[in-house]
């Protein structure tokens, strides 16, 4: 259970943040999740759905590089919900259930493709260390250039800041396959 009450009613808000509402469910379909922690602060809430929304439906970023970095992330700060959402949608843009189970389990980059190692290390070094090694940032800087390394950076931000939020509340309303929860 929430730590704290989760806003999933726009009436739960006061009128004047119901635009904020409104925009995160027309985004979404729905507002749980982060969000529904997020909205005892309207315009934190907002302002996350709004970036939430260009890196999940806007970014220049391949849908699977996303869901790479996002499953990462998630593991990587044992986030439940995160992990457990985006299982699903990572299956969606095709990564394979041997990658997610590898990702699961932190198994080394030998365990991946050559490029979905490049974004799980990513991820990896940037949540454990703080830094990108050289190795790592000359890899994808060839691979996607310098805006893709941005937004590959801030993608990887947004799901950390995420998460951070759903641990913090300790939100979780998205289960996994048996096999792979946390």
């Amino acid at each position: 259970m929430a730590r704290i009450p989760l806003i999933d009613k726009k009436e739960s808000l006061p009128p004047e943040h119901h635009a904020i509402y409104d925009a995160i469910a027309q985004s979404r379909g729905f507002v749980r999740g982060p969000f529904a922690a997020l909205l005892h602060s309207p315009e934190i809430a907002g302002r996350t759905a709004h970036l939430g929304s260009y890196i999940r439906f806007e970014s220049k970023l391949e849908p699977k590089i996303l869901e790479l970095a996002a499953l990462a992330t998630a593991r990587e700060l044992n986030c439940k919900h995160e992990w457990a959402a985006h299982v699903a949608h990572a299956q969606k843009t095709g990564i394979s259930m041997e990658t997610i189970r590898a990702i699961h389990q932190r198994q080394g980059a030998e365990k991946f493709s050559f490029e979905e190692a490049q974004i799980v290390s990513c991820a990896r070094e940037l949540l454990r260390s703080h830094r990108l090694s050289e190795a790592t940032f000359q890899a994808l800087y060839s691979r996607l250039g310098e805006r893709g390394v941005v937004e590959l950076t801030a993608t990887i931000g947004y799901y950390a800041m995420l998460a951070c939020t759903l641990n913090a509340f300790d939100v979780f309303s998205v289960t996994p396959p048996e096999e792979l929860k946390i």
